[in-house]
């Protein structure tokens, strides 16, 4: 008990620790103290249950014919429903109070539990006299018994702290959820919207039950641990004054609620006492029925990877609610006429606002409200199933969608203690049932964290280094990153005295200091020519016009008449030409004239850092770069898929919707294009695998072994597949890896606060291909990642099948 309280100590106040004068590299030091903190205490717990849901969530999904049918279903309810909020709200208002209930819209967390506890008393007081087991533990100051209050999960009355309300007005609480029981028991704090212990391992449940309640043997088993819960809940529901729930979902036409539970206590706390509260946020409302249909079938698959959830129960509350003898025959139409007490049950709707009108009203934010809290978006981050959500966590909530909510209810100060977990790389865009851009609202909420800032000294010297669009108070560190391009290029065009300067010990304290590089982390290794101007010095677009010529006359090119034009991140530019040289060979081998001109930075870094107005300009730049290629007809060919991420999804928050679909429709991931190619006539014995493709077809097998990792944001555009499909159709033998992210995510793995955070996500896929020979990554962190864990070098797919120089 004790160690769960110092544990539940150590996240229930980030700022307890706070009192001396703050700087950024003591934040530092004490944020890298907390995740490390966390890495020990919950980290195997959390990765092993949110596993298990991913596994479950991902399969359930497959064996959904018409999920994205449902998903683009359900999004549009709920657009329709925020949009039509105030309109519902009196709707739901005249439903229940025709069905004999009342309805409080609360403005703010104070106002709701004002409400609730003066019910609480109401009923209370109306409760017949004496003290029970139940409600022994609470009492007045003149010795006499309080009410009892049995609750179900709900997340709404967390952000609220109801409990804490009812208990210093004298009520007994009782959480009837048994992962929230737990917490109630260690007083500890939920980590995810779901599941609220899945941070507490068996044992440590087991150890906790037994010291508090004393049972002749030790609790062992999950079963022995679960009946003792439903036998003790049981009683105290049974006992109970006043039953107060959530809702998953509440009927505005009807005032009928929904509530989907794998445990069934939900139903038990709605109809057992005389006195029901649902406390729902106001953005649980649709408009009809009919409408709950969508969101019944994803809630369970996206949540736990289940068909359908144990218990859905609709509710049009007040119930009258007759105990069932299921060995009667007496029809049941006849016991609920046999309810004397229907007509004195009394039910109260508390719609919750506090603060989600001005989330409707914020453009940016508007989309959080569309969540239906299944917690897929945290189970699918691979930084949360390392720290769960007392890192990856505010005041309430969790997780990927836990910034939107966080910032809406509790401020941007609450979001700020974790929005820089999120890396961006979009797996949660595939899980969120109802396609939330959960990335975006992230980045929005950090680019108004970075705005509120106040200021350094040293800002001037990154400024001067770094122009761009952002205010000077944004962190030295993120305006660096998020200028990497200037940087990579000063870098480059000094190497290698800038490679060695790097290297010095000074000058990576400085960095560490200054910045909050950690010096633990190598740092790229800047290339004194470029990409650009290597290929201007084998001949430009001229030279590769001939060399494309020559593939078509042997027979080697595809059937197609294509032009492209290979986008120089900076990453291939400035650090890894290899890559960028070998897709411009493997290209011309097949047929395709290519030029690599010198083109902006797409804007991928300074989006990662929340600069979006730094983002948004180089946009434009880009897009003004490329669309005379694009009036050609020439093919926008990407190496780094992060950059075509921007180019494919992010672009559309910055450029008109003409231009973003042309640029959309345009580009192509590099081994998505040359498998495209393939597909169309081209010969792959034109590659540099065409001995292992003949020696393997000679043989009957498939060629040399491959472990290949793709990258999030690859996966999240679809494009794992014609990458593995190029690679096979090339004669490797392919082994992909089942961690979904190597945990580098550009910047984030650099930064001191972070570095434990990163490893540990990476030492997962490091693990998977530790036995493997060759070892490829279609991504810059993914490579730099795996290259530092595994030691060895860690090329591009690209660099497996291009030609020889």
């Amino acid at each position: 008990m004790i160690a769960m309280a110092e544990r539940a100590n150590s996240h229930s106040d980030p700022h307890a620790s706070r009192t001396q004068p703050r700087t950024r590299d003591r934040d530092r030091e004490e944020a890298a103290a907390r995740i490390r903190h966390l890495l020990e205490t919950e980290g195997e717990a959390v990765h092993a249950q949110a596993s298990v849901s991913n596994v479950r969530r991902a399969q359930v999904y497959e064996e959904t014919d018409d999920l994205e049918e449902l998903r683009t279903k359900a999004r549009a309810i709920k657009e329709d429903a925020i949009e039509r909020l105030p309109e519902l709200i009196e709707t739901v208002r005249e439903a229940v109070e025709a069905n004999g209930g009342t309805v409080y819209v609360a403005e703010d967390a104070a106002d709701a539990n004002e409400y609730v506890a003066n019910v609480v008393e109401d009923a209370g007081g109306e409760s017949a006299g004496g003290t029970t087991e139940a409600t022994s533990d609470a009492t007045d100051a003149t010795g006499a018994s309080g009410p009892t209050v049995v609750k179900s999960k709900s997340m709404t009355t967390e952000e609220i702290d109801l409990n804490d309300t009812l208990e210093r007005e004298g009520a007994d609480v009782y959480e009837t959820d048994l992962g929230e029981w737990v917490l109630q028991v260690a007083d500890d704090t939920p980590s995810h919207i779901v599941g609220p212990a899945m941070h507490l391992s068996r044992a440590e449940i087991a150890d906790l039950f037994t010291e508090r309640f004393d049972p002749d043997e030790p609790f062992e088993t999950a079963e022995e641990l679960t009946r003792f819960a439903r036998d003790y809940l049981g009683e105290r529901i049974r006992e109970a004054d006043i039953g107060i729930t959530g809702a998953n979902f509440v009927v505005a036409e009807s005032g009928t609620l929904t509530l989907i539970t794998n445990e069934g206590n939900a139903r038990k706390c709605a109809v057992t006492p005389d006195t029901h509260v649902t406390v729902a946020g106001v953005e649980k409302l649709l408009p009809t029925v009919r409408d709950l249909e969508p969101f019944v079938d994803l809630i369970a698959k996206s949540a736990t990877g289940q068909p359908i959830s144990q218990y859905v129960t609709l509710l049009t509350p007040p119930v009258e609610s007759p105990t069932l003898d299921f060995a009667s025959d007496e029809p049941i139409a006849e016991l609920e006429d046999e309810d004397e007490d229907g007509d004195d049950r009394e039910f109260h709707l508390v719609l919750l606002d506090n603060g989600r009108t001005a989330m409707r009203e914020d453009d940016q934010l508007r989309e959080t409200l569309y969540c239906i809290r299944c917690g897929a978006c945290s189970n699918s981050c691979a930084n949360f199933q390392s720290v769960g959500g007392h890192g990856f966590g505010g005041e309430t909530y969790s997780g990927g969608i836990a910034t939107g909510w966080e910032a809406g209810v509790h401020g941007q100060d609450s979001a700020a203690e974790f929005n820089d977990l999120c890396t961006g790389c979009s797996r949660c865009v595939d899980a969120c049932p109802v396609k939330i851009d959960i990335p975006w609202i992230n980045t929005v909420v950090r680019d108004r964290i970075n705005r509120d800032a106040e200021p350094e000294a040293y800002d001037a010297l990154v400024d001067g280094l770094t122009p761009n669009a952002e205010t000077g108070g944004l962190d030295p560190g993120k305006r660096f990153f998020g200028n990497i391009g200037t940087v990579a290029k000063l870098g480059s065009a000094t190497a290698p005295v800038s490679n060695w300067l790097a290297d010095a010990g000074p000058v990576r304290d400085l960095l560490e200091r200054t910045l909050g590089i950690d010096r633990r982390r190598d740092l790229p290794t800047f290339q004194r020519e470029c990409l650009v101007d290597w290929f201007e010095k084998r001949g430009g677009e001229a030279a590769s016009r001939r060399r494309a010529d020559r593939a078509a006359s042997r027979g080697d090119a595809a059937d197609v008449d294509r032009e492209a034009v290979l986008y120089p991140d900076v990453y291939t530019n400035y650090v890894d030409t290899d890559r960028g040289k070998a897709a411009v060979r493997t290209l011309e081998a097949l047929g395709i004239p290519v030029r690599v001109p010198d083109l902006p930075e797409s804007g991928r870094a300074p989006l990662s850092q929340g600069m979006v107005a730094t983002a948004d300009e180089r946009a434009s730049a880009l897009y003004g770069a490329v669309a005379e290629d694009l009036d050609a007809g020439r093919d926008l060919v990407v190496i780094e898929p992060s950059d075509l991420a921007a180019f494919q999804r992010e672009y559309e928050r910055f450029l008109p919707e003409r231009s973003f679909e042309r640029l959309r429709e345009h580009s192509y991931e590099v081994c998505e294009y040359v498998y495209g190619l393939l597909e169309n006539g081209g010969d792959p014995t034109a590659l540099s695998t065409s001995a292992a493709l003949a020696e393997s077809d000679d043989r009957g097998d498939r060629g040399d072994p491959i472990a290949y990792h793709s990258h999030c944001q690859q996966r999240t555009l679809g494009l794992e597949a014609p990458t593995t499909a190029l690679l096979e159709r090339c004669g490797y033998e392919l082994r992909t890896s089942t961690a979904e992210c190597c945990g580098m995510a550009g910047s984030f793995g650099y930064k001191r606060e972070y570095y434990e955070l990163s490893v540990d996500v990476g030492e997962r896929l490091a693990t998977e291909f530790e036995d493997a020979e060759t070892v490829v990554a279609s991504g810059t962190s993914c490579g730099d990642q795996l290259e530092g864990l595994l030691e060895r070098d860690v090329p591009h797919p690209i660099e497996m099948i291009a030609p020889e120089r």
